[in-house]
């Protein structure tokens, strides 16, 4: 076989296994958020947190329950000397036989019950319960940053795509013309400088569909990583789906409480029950107590049923002069929280209002580029008439046809915007995942 057919050969089977690894998914916006949220290490992440937060509480409530100690000794004992007033049984004046002390044998039951520790416990377990909660809302936050992510990248993948198309569909036209063109120059009809402004064109063309497939490929590989998709998957937007669910969306309300506001919130409160925690250090702590002992010293001593009960109570002096700063500290942090919370709130009524100003904008866009659109096309037309009639330039017929594509351009961009723009607004108001019916366990 020449070389030249093998060197085709290997050519055609590199391409067709290449196009063979590749894998189309059609994709609905909602589809594309729901596998986010069951795929993207960010969401294993949240949910993680979560099941540490509440184990963390569960395990400060176990605090609250008796404590039950267990302990058993064996103590064997080499050439033990006891003096012990215990009286032998043998008589009186003769000399008593020395005791065999050889092992000890030691069992021990304790229980402890807290009665009363300044209320730190009930705090403790107060605090904990706050951070639990608002590990959850930070999760429902971060499926919301998630399903945002999502979003953005499915317009970016549409506006390039959308890009590529009307721009392969205008160079086909810039083509012909430049064929045109030189058989026009070849004929002495056309100067060379017109037919170099239609290369020139034809060129430039070419390479803004290059830099658009560029944009396509970037967006399409983090769009899969994101997904935990393979990454030889071509992502194809199902646009119709998307306005389908945006419409049947439209009186979805914005108002509401954003999650991650919410999360703040309560842990503002844990930082008050840490502030009760800290003034729990002036009090005494007491705690019911009981247990059992018996007790066997070879030879010497054996008891059993030995049974107690009483009340411990301790305290630490040394909280009454160090204990100041710890409630100090406390009532800074929890100032902290306040402060931020506040700040919080202004930052999220500011997004909210910018969201929604340009959700209204993307909007106006759209109309005027709809209009734009007409305009465009008809003015490409009357050039295009009066080219043919040599009554325009080819300046003249060039510039028409670029406004007719930048117009046709911008009024698919501004039908992408138009989706981000209204999701965007539903992320501010903290409704973007229930804006896609989806549900946050």
């Amino acid at each position: 076989m020449p070389i030249n057919s093998k060197l085709l050969l290997a050519t055609f089977l590199l391409v067709c296994g290449s196009t063979l690894a590749q894998e189309k998914k059609l994709l609905t916006l909602k589809e594309a958020v729901a596998l986010a949220l069951s795929n993207s290490d960010a969401s294993t992440l949240a949910k993680t947190k979560v099941t540490t937060s509440q184990l963390e509480w569960e395990t400060v409530k176990n605090n609250q329950y008796p404590s039950l100690k267990a302990s058993g000794q064996y103590l064997r004992l080499s050439s033990a000397h006891v003096n012990s007033n215990i009286q032998s049984n043998s008589a009186s004046g003769s000399s008593a036989a020395p005791l065999k002390v050889d092992q000890l044998v030691l069992g021990q039951l304790n229980a402890s019950v807290p009665v009363f520790n300044g209320f730190r416990l009930k705090n403790a377990i107060s605090e904990s319960e706050s951070l639990y909660k608002a590990e959850t809302f930070t999760e429902k936050h971060t499926n919301e940053e998630i399903g945002l992510d999502v979003v953005e990248l499915f317009a970016n993948l549409y506006k390039s795509q959308q890009m590529i198309l009307l721009t392969e569909e205008n160079l086909k036209t810039a083509q012909q013309r430049v064929k045109d063109f030189t058989a026009m120059e070849e004929n002495g009809l056309l100067t060379r400088n017109d037919l170099l402004k239609a290369q020139l064109q034809e060129s430039t063309l070419q390479l803004a569909i290059e830099n658009a497939k560029k944009n396509a490929a970037v967006t399409n590989y983090n769009l899969t990583t994101l997904l935990k998709l393979p990454t030889t998957t071509t992502i194809e937007i199902d646009i119709e789906a998307v306005k389908k669910d945006m419409a049947s969306n439209q009186n979805l309300t914005t108002e509401g409480e954003r999650n991650d506001l919410r999360a703040l919130e309560l842990k503002k409160k844990a930082v008050e029950s840490g502030i009760k925690m800290a003034q729990a250090n002036y009090y005494p702590s007491l705690a019911l107590t009981g247990g059992y002992i018996a007790f066997d010293l070879n030879n010497v001593l054996t008891v059993t049923n030995a049974m107690n009960v009483g009340l411990g109570v301790s305290y630490d002096l040394s909280s009454i002069f160090k204990n100041g700063k710890q409630v100090k500290l406390a009532r800074s942090k929890a100032k902290e929280a306040e402060v931020a919370t506040s700040l919080l709130g202004d930052q999220i009524k500011e997004e909210v209002f910018q969201a929604q100003q340009n959700y209204t904008l993307s909007l106006t866009q759209s109309a005027v580029y709809d209009k734009a659109v007409q305009q465009a096309t008809e003015n490409y037309r009357i050039i295009k008439d009066k080219y043919d009639n040599n009554l325009s330039n080819t300046n003249d017929l060039l510039e028409a046809d670029y406004i007719a594509l930048q117009s046709k351009i911008n009024q698919a961009l501004s039908k992408a915007d138009i989706a981000q723009k209204y999701y965007e607004l539903q992320f501010a108001s903290g409704k973007l995942i229930p804006s896609l019916q989806l549900t946050q366990k």
